[in-house]
C-alpha cells in the first residue's frame, strides 16, 4: 500500500474546481436546502459523460422540514460527492462528470443510473412501491453503495427495508479476497474511516463500535449492495481537503470508493 500514500493529497489540485463562484443557477438547486454542504456547481456541471456519481433521495422519519430543513439522504452532499468525483477523475480514465445525479426514490428515474450512492441508510422508510421500485432497479443489474450509518437499531432498519425489497434477503461479511477489494487498489489491509467528529477520539460514532465491509449478493455471487457500516467514507470524501482530517483515512476511503464503482461494471 505504500505506493499509493497520498491518494488524497493527489486529488486536491482539482478540487478547486468545485467551487466557481457567480453561477446564476446550480443544477441541484431544488434540492439544497435538504443538503448539509451544498457547494457551487462548476463550469462543466451540464457535461453529459460516461458515469454520474448517482445520490438517493429516499424517506426518513427523521426528516426536517420548515425554515432549518435538513433530510437524511442529504447528509454530507452536495460537496462531499463532488470531492469523489474529483479523485475518481483525477486517479482513474472514467468519464465521470463532475457533479452528482440525485434520484428521487420515487422516480423511474433511477433505471437510468447503474451506480447508486445513500448515506444514513439506517433511518430510511420505504413505502410498498418504493421497495418494488428498487426491487426492478437490482434485478435490471443496478449496484448500490449505502455509508454512514451506525449500531444495530439503524443496521436493523436498513435490513428491514432490503427485506422488503428481497424478503429472504442476507447479508455476508466481505472476505479479504474478494475481488470488490482488487479491482485497482489492493486493499486487503483495510481500516475504518471515521466521521470528522470522531476521527481524533475512539472513532466510533453512535456506538458503532466494529467497523464491517459487507455486501449483499445476488443468486451468481456478484455484489449488487456494497454496505460500509460504522464508518463514514462520505465524511472523509468531504472532508480531504481539511488539514485537520488526517489523509490516511481520506485515502482509504477514494480508494474503497474508486474499486466499488470499477467493480460494478467489470462484474
Amino acid at each position: 500500500m505504500h505506493m499509493y500514500r497520498g491518494v488524497a493529497a493527489g486529488v486536491l489540485a482539482v478540487l478547486l474546481l468545485s467551487a466557481q463562484p457567480g453561477r446564476p443557477e446550480r443544477r441541484w438547486a431544488m434540492y439544497e436546502r435538504e443538503m448539509q454542504d451544498p457547494a457551487e456547481d462548476p463550469p462543466d456541471a451540464w457535461e453529459e459523460t460516461e458515469f454520474a456519481f448517482a445520490r438517493l433521495r429516499y424517506r426518513s422519519d427523521r426528516d426536517r422540514s420548515g425554515f432549518r430543513s435538513r433530510s437524511r439522504w442529504g447528509i454530507d452532499a452536495n460537496k462531499s460527492d463532488r470531492q469523489f468525483i474529483a479523485g475518481v477523475r483525477r486517479l482513474t480514465r472514467i468519464h465521470a462528470r463532475s457533479v452528482e445525479q440525485i434520484i428521487d426514490i420515487d422516480s423511474d428515474e433511477i433505471y437510468n443510473w447503474p451506480w447508486l450512492y445513500a448515506v444514513g441508510i439506517g433511518d430510511w422508510r420505504l413505502s410498498d412501491a418504493q421497495a418494488a421500485r428498487l426491487r426492478k432497479y437490482f434485478d435490471r443489474g443496478g449496484f448500490f453503495v449505502v455509508d454512514d450509518f451506525h449500531n444495530e437499531r439503524e443496521w436493523e432498519s436498513f435490513m428491514v427495508g432490503m427485506r422488503q425489497i428481497y424478503p429472504e434477503c442476507q447479508a455476508v461479511e466481505l472476505r479479504d479476497a474478494d475481488a470488490i477489494f482488487h479491482t485497482v487498489f489492493d486493499l486487503t489491509e483495510r481500516y475504518r474511516p471515521p466521521g470528522l467528529n470522531v476521527v481524533h477520539g475512539d472513532q466510533i460514532e453512535r456506538q458503532g463500535i466494529e467497523p464491517h465491509f459487507r455486501a449483499i449478493l445476488d443468486d451468481k455471487g456478484r455484489v449488487i449492495v456494497g454496505i460500509f457500516f460504522n464508518m463514514d467514507l462520505g465524511d472523509a470524501w468531504e472532508w480531504a481537503d481539511l488539514p485537520e482530517y488526517p489523509e490516511k483515512y481520506a485515502s482509504m476511503a477514494f480508494r474503497l470508493g474508486i474499486n466499488y464503482i470499477i467493480y460494478s461494471m467489470t462484474h
